[in-house]
Formats: structure tokens, sequence, C-alpha cells
């Protein structure tokens, strides 16, 4: 008997007082005390059991006259240990009920930091980037989407609405596409045939491909070429999406990197996605955009056509992971060269990508990812990007003019196609901090590269990228 009632009074004691910080929410404090009142309930029981079978044993006690006791406190337990369960339980009550009434009952918040070091052999610089500003410097596979600060938080309403708002300074897609804004994400989505079809709308970032933006959710600390040079950043607008079974479709109707349409601009894109889930192991999905976006390689043209489309799929299992993209898009009017009378030409590419990636313990990951960007066509051209001598995009060039002026090559009709080959790796230091390394060597079939210390034009270029994550 005596054996259990200090642990009664242990465990009484424990829920009368404020439970670790490792609870970290209402909920959890709930689950710790509900966990506690059974247990004590549990030992309730035993003693109980014990005390019958002590009755059954033990010689009939003397008969004698004494006052009435007071209320007994329940088997095996004082009456201060048994305040202190009845303490637990109102409690315990009064927590639920705060619970449910609670502004916080259905948000999730969560954030991550991951200040990089970058070293990039043709800009002749190294150095950390962290919450650096997009005028600073242009967009580019070495000043993409890292370097962040992320604040993401999440709330669903009874009834099934969610809203999403995320918080990423300067290097969000808002910094691109709604001068320097902080917002990356704001949605919300709202069931109107149960869970399986909802209607959200807002600032979508783009979908498209096998990588995703935060690093936090990569195995690189760079992203790979058809994440940088050839996919969209984000969607303003209104969507469906719709859950049958082991497929997951959306589409949104609204601006193509864009917040808000200029004067004579007024065509919307129509962009979507689809997911199929093969199995436990692996899946496939697609995306496209189908519509007119602003021409930013061939200015005065407005809006013209643009049309996107894309096959992702990946599969892990056990210590592997593969993943891999097949990418196709053109615009018209947006490519680099104009024909002999000056007329403007398509725009046209394809791009594929693959990434394998190895566990040789729990904590260490090898990772190798390729990348090829066929732009040849009128003298090359991507999504939003002309003749570029950091990202190696153009027709490329061969010597100078009288005023020092770089000289595209004399075939001026080809553009350069790109290839990428990243080496690296990444270790869980413990359950919030991931460390990465990289080396990559971006390569061009023409002099598109920029050194900028000598100002020559080479083919390839090396990058070195150091990365820590911290997310909760």
């Amino acid at each position: 008997m005596k054996l259990w009632q200090p642990t009664l009074l242990t465990l009484a004691i424990a829920a009368a007082f404020p439970l670790p910080a490792a609870a970290g929410t209402n909920e959890e404090l709930l689950k710790e005390l509900r966990a506690l009142r059974d247990r004590v309930t549990q030992l309730e029981e035993k003693l109980k059991a014990v005390d019958k079978a002590k009755a059954v044993a033990a010689p009939p006690a003397p008969v004698a006259v004494v006052p009435a006791p007071a209320p007994p406190a329940p088997a095996g337990m004082t009456p201060d240990q048994a305040r202190e369960l009845s303490r637990l339980a109102v409690k315990v009550d009064s927590l639920e009920e705060a619970q449910e009434t609670s502004f916080a009952k259905g948000m999730t918040i969560n954030g991550s930091i991951d200040p990089t070091f970058i070293y990039n052999r043709a800009q002749n610089r190294a150095g950390f980037q962290f919450l650096n500003q997009v005028q600073v410097g242009p967009y580019a596979y070495d000043n993409s989407f890292f370097g962040t600060a992320t604040l993401d938080i999440q709330k669903e309403l009874e009834g099934g609405t969610k809203f999403r708002l995320t918080i990423m300074p300067e290097r969000g897609v808002g910094s691109q596409i709604n001068f320097a804004s902080i917002v990356h994400e704001a949605s919300v989505s709202i069931p109107i045939a149960g869970e399986e079809t909802r209607l959200f709308a807002g600032q979508i970032p783009d979908w498209s491909g096998y990588e995703l933006l935060p690093s936090k959710d990569n195995k690189l600390v760079t992203h790979n070429l058809l994440f940088d040079l050839i996919a969209p950043l984000a969607y303003t607008g209104v969507g469906l999406e719709l859950t049958r079974g082991d497929w997951v479709i959306k589409g949104i109707v609204g601006n193509f990197n864009s917040t808000k349409r200029e004067p004579n601009e007024k065509s919307p894109v129509f962009a979507y996605r689809g997911d199929y889930s093969i199995n436990e192991y692996s899946g496939i999905g697609f995306s496209g955009v189908h519509g007119k976006a602003a021409n930013l390689v061939q200015e005065g043209t407005g809006d013209t056509g643009l049309h996107l489309f894309e096959v992702d799929g990946y599969y892990t299992r056990g210590d592997w992971t593969a993943q891999g993209q097949i990418s196709y898009g053109q615009q018209s009017k947006a490519a680099i060269a104009t024909k002999d009378d000056g007329s403007l030409q398509t725009a046209r590419w394809v791009g594929v990508s693959g990434l394998g990636a190895y566990k040789f313990t729990p904590r260490l990951e090898g990772v190798v990812r390729a990348d090829y960007i066929y732009n040849r066509k009128n003298g090359g051209g991507l999504l939003g990007f002309g003749n570029d001598s950091l990202n190696g995009i153009g027709q490329g060039f061969v010597g100078y003019d009288g005023d020092d002026l770089p000289q595209p090559a004399f075939d001026s009709q080809r553009g350069a196609n790109r290839y990428a080959l990243s080496v690296g790796g990444n270790y869980q230091f413990n359950a919030y901090t991931l460390f990465k390394l990289e080396y990559r060597f971006d390569g061009a079939t023409k002099r598109v590269f920029e050194y900028v210390d000598n100002g020559s034009f080479k083919k390839t270029n090396h990058l070195f990228g150091a990365q820590m994550v911290v997310s909760f």
C-alpha cells in the first residue's frame, strides 16, 4: 500500500504545476494531463483490487462503536491526494474548454532561417547571403530563393475554411512581383462541396516542378536550372482544387507574376497542377500555364502569348530518393534574335532535370543533380531572360567593339544551350538544424559567362555553396 501512495501524490503534484516547456501548446498540455488522469485511474483500480484481496484474507475486525467518519477518500488515497486529484480533473476540464474557445484552435505557426555562403568564380565574389535586397543584384542561380527568414501562419476555421499567410522579407516571390513586398503567400481556401472540392484565392507561389522554393524542403543549396530560369514565380487570382481518390487537381485564373495589371493589360492566364499518388513510395505530377504575359525580353510589345508545360515525378524508398522533370515553354515575340527584316520571333526552350540522393547514415545524405536546357532557337531567350552574362543565357560573345562593348557571336540566330551539374550533401544535425554543402559546375555551348575580374567570356563557371537551415 505505501508503495503506491507516494506515486499518486507525485502525479497529483506534477499535475498541479505547469508542465515543461517541451509541451509547447495547450493541446500538448491537455494530452499530458489526460494521460496523467488515465494513469491515476489505473492506479486506483489496482489499489481497489489490492484492498479487496486483503479484506478477504484478513480476519474480521472486532466491532467497536466510533463516531461517524468524514466521507472517505478514493481507495488507496489520502484526503490530500483526493483533493489534488479533484483539482486535476477541474484543471483538465477548464483547459479543454479554453482550447475549444481559444483563437489558437486550428492554428499552426512554422518558421525557418537559412543563412547561406556562396562563392562564384566568374563573379569573383564570396560571402554570406541573408535577407539581401533584390534591387542590389538581379535574380540569378547564385542569388535565388535562399538566404531567407520565413514565418508561415495557417489557421483552419470551423467548417473547413483555411487561411494562410507566409512572410518572407526580401527573398520571397513578393519581392520579385510586388516591389519588395514581404508577403510570399496570402491565400484562403473554402470548402464548397465537402473537403474534396475547395475554392481558393489570393497570391499563390508557383507549384511547377519537383523542387520547392523553401530551403528546408530542398536537398541542395541552389535550385535547378529549370526552377530558376523557366519556371513562373506566382499567380494572383481565384481557383478550384479537386481531390478525387489518388488525384489532386487544381487550377487558377488570374495574373501571371503580378499582383495588379497595368494600363492596356487585361489578359489573364490559366495555370493548373495535377498530382497522382502511385503508391506510398512514388508519384507523378504535371503543370502548365496558358495565356498572355508581359514580354520582358523585347520591350514595347505588351503581353504576348505564353505556353508552359512540364511533367515531374519522384520515388523515395529506404535510403534512396530519385526526382525528375521535363519542361517545355514558348513565348511569342520574346526571342533574343530578330529576323533580317527586324521582326520579332518566338522564344522556345526544352529543359530536363534529374536528382538522385542516398543516405549513408540516417543523418548524412549524398546528393547529385544534373540539368540541361536546350535554348538554341532564334538566338535563345528564356522566361523573362534575354542576353544574360551572369546566368549564361544568349548568343554568346567573341570580343569587344571600339566602345569596349561585348560583341555577340557571328551566328546570332543560335543561342547557347545551358547545363549544370551539382554534387553535395546534407547533414541532419538535430531535429531542427540541417547543414548543406554543394559544388556546382555550370556550362554552356557558347561563351556566355562573364569573368568580371578581367572582362573575358567563358563557357563554364564554378560555384560553391554552404548553408545552415534552422526550422520549426
